[in-house]
């Protein structure tokens, strides 16, 4: 720990990272890195794909373009910087660098979170009005489910960073963690945290429960709608439709549970760091596999696009 004097003010964080063997700091570069390029290719060739093909250009793909996304966005606000202290041993982060990576790494979870409830609501619709889901999930509203998650995100980011910035960080300029998050800045604090930790508690579990509230509500929805089917091709077509998105939920909101929604008393660093790598940098690499690997949709346009590329390739040559 590197004591501060009441006075001084801080310009600068030394990120703990992960671990200070240098062998095992090798071996996670390599991993992250991996990591890092299978996220960046899965998720921005599917947004790719998704735009290419019109035969995914359909509500359903349209959130998961965003999601994609916004997986992108916050796996890059972390990992990168993880991946440059494993290779160069600076662990160091200005003032200003912690708090633009706290705002967007907030900022994109907490959309997620709200497309995830966006995506629940349209498979509800699907499910449950067929004969009027083009009318119901139209164009508009897909716009307005969207832009108002980033919104929420961005907003909830503001309240966030604003909350936890604002504070005196005298004790310590050392944060145990790899990456600049609320539960690790909040214990360098040397102002009274108490508003902020409640007030972080009540934003987390507002955004949460609002979000598995409207996911709640349309399952128990979709799962009625299924009993109540007669044909066992309609419930396999419903179930499928239904198991790639509730993947996804499960392992979100079963992590974030985790981290957020505990008092501070009861945080480990320990396991809040193994808690947070899972978070931050595998759930983004994922995502893409849950959505895709058994959709025939996205293997028919991929199946395609591979073919095009081919012949392209074959006329060129």
């Amino acid at each position: 720990m590197i004591p501060m004097e009441n006075s001084t003010e801080v310009t600068e964080f030394i990120l703990l990272g992960l671990t200070n063997d240098p062998e095992l700091q090798i071996l996670l570069f390599i991993t992250f890195f991996l990591i890092y390029i299978i996220t960046l290719v899965e998720n921005l060739g599917m947004i790719l794909l998704i735009l290419l093909d019109s035969h995914l250009h359909t509500p359903m793909y349209f959130f998961l373009s965003n999601l994609f996304l916004v997986d992108f966005g916050y796996s890059s606000a972390v990992t990168p910087k993880v991946m440059a202290g494993f290779l160069t041993g600076d662990k160091n982060i200005s003032y200003n660098a912690c708090a633009t990576q706290f705002f967007f790494f907030v900022a994109f979870i907490t959309v997620e979170s709200f497309l995830l409830a966006a995506m629940a609501y349209d498979r509800y619709a699907a499910v449950c009005k067929p004969l009027h889901y083009t009318t119901t999930v139209t164009t508009n509203v897909c716009a307005l489910l969207a832009i108002g998650s980033y919104v929420c995100g961005f907003l909830n980011a503001s309240i966030h960073s604003g909350n936890t910035f604002r504070l005196s960080f005298c004790r310590s300029n050392v944060i145990d963690h790899f990456f600049c998050d609320a539960p690790p800045l909040l214990a360098l604090s040397c102002s009274d945290r108490h508003i902020s930790e409640t007030v972080i508690f009540f934003v987390v579990a507002f955004d949460a429960l609002f979000s598995i509230l409207i996911i709640l509500i349309s399952y128990l929805f979709i799962f009625t709608t299924i009993l109540r089917m007669h044909s066992s091709e309609g419930c396999q077509k419903a179930v499928s439709t239904c198991a790639s998105h509730l993947t996804a939920v499960s392992i979100f909101y079963g992590t974030g549970t985790f981290m957020y929604l505990q008092p501070s008393s009861s945080h480990s660093m320990g396991k809040d760091k193994m808690a947070s790598v899972f978070y931050a940098i595998v759930i983004p690499m994922l995502n893409p596999l849950v959505y895709s690997l058994r959709n025939k949709e996205v293997k028919s346009a991929f199946q395609k696009a591979v073919g095009k590329a081919k012949s392209s390739i074959g006329f060129i040559f």
